[in-house]
């Protein structure tokens, strides 16, 4: 290494490790994205018609930039095609950290759609800041001297732990290893595990969707409940616009953190003398399942 000391072999290790997160995206929903109706992420926040296209692209730019860090981080490879490819790889997650503030912010619900199914839960601020950082370490990365094994036995170690760290790091901001660790545990499937009704209210009102319908509830507790496979049903009577509503929360079984989608059905006639409420563009949906 031309370079010496933590910062330098930090910014080296940068390169592997985009490329593995890039192509681990690409290959956890390669699939998904092909299919006629892609799975949750940013694509959401486009027109229907657009979000398969939008998909299959991004898809695609996962791959070929993972694929080109690679071949360029070598001395064969660098130069001004290992800027491009590190610059681009920075706009990309730099693009990625803005989509999914804006996600949060209008779909409060959906998940980040980062690797395919496993990451179907709200996005939250660990998944931003997880790809902020990726963002910065891409920026680190431009510039870096070639890839090549290390000179000595202090500095392969050195190698190792400056991995080993930013992989934790990843992690702790990496909701689907929670995933990935119940899929691995071989516990019972969700449409046969048994969740008490208590457990279903406490994710419900530690929720986004709870916080933004909750004023427009006339009970704090459900007149209806029922069960649909790994969904739960809570039906609360309310007010929305001077109309009876019934507002239908459905709460995966998933706990904390879990998809919760609403409903909203105009139960009722309009109140002679009631608070006019304004509509909030509430999320309605037929079927979350």
């Amino acid at each position: 290494m031309k370079e010496a000391g933590w910062l330098a072999v930090t910014r080296e290790v940068q390169v592997p490790l985009l490329a593995a997160v890039l192509i681990g995206g690409y290959l956890t929903k390669a699939r998904q994205a092909l299919r006629a109706r892609p799975g949750p992420g940013p694509t959401a926040l486009f027109p229907p018609w657009l979000r398969r296209p939008v998909a299959v692209t991004l898809c695609a730019a996962e791959l070929v930039l993972g694929a080109a860090l690679l071949l360029t981080a070598g001395r064969t490879g660098g130069g001004i095609p290992a800027l491009a490819v590190r610059a681009a790889t920075a706009l990309l997650f730099g693009t990625a950290a803005a989509a999914l503030y804006e996600l949060r912010a209008r779909r409060p619900d959906a998940g980040c759609g980062c690797f395919g199914e496993l990451s179907r839960t709200p996005v939250s601020w660990r998944v931003i800041a997880r790809a902020a950082l990726l963002g910065v370490a891409a920026l680190s990365s431009i510039g870096a001297p070639p890839l090549r094994m290390p000179d000595s036995a202090d500095q392969a170690w050195l190698t190792l732990a400056a991995a080993a760290i930013e992989l934790a790091v990843l992690a702790v901001l990496s909701p689907e290893i929670g995933q990935v660790m119940a899929r691995l545990s071989h516990a019972d499937p969700c449409e046969l595990r048994e969740v008490p009704v208590r457990r279903t209210l406490s994710t419900l009102h530690a929720s986004t969707s709870w916080r933004r319908y909750q004023r427009f509830l006339t009970t704090p507790a459900p007149a209806d409940i029922w069960r649909e496979g790994c969904w739960r049903f809570l039906v609360f009577p309310g007010v929305l616009a001077s109309r009876r509503v019934d507002v239908v929360f459905a709460v995966h079984l998933a706990g904390r953190g879990a998809p919760i989608r609403v409903g909203l059905l105009d139960t009722g006639p309009t109140f002679a003398a009631g608070p006019d409420i304004p509509v909030r563009d509430p999320l309605q949906i037929s079927n979350p399942v």
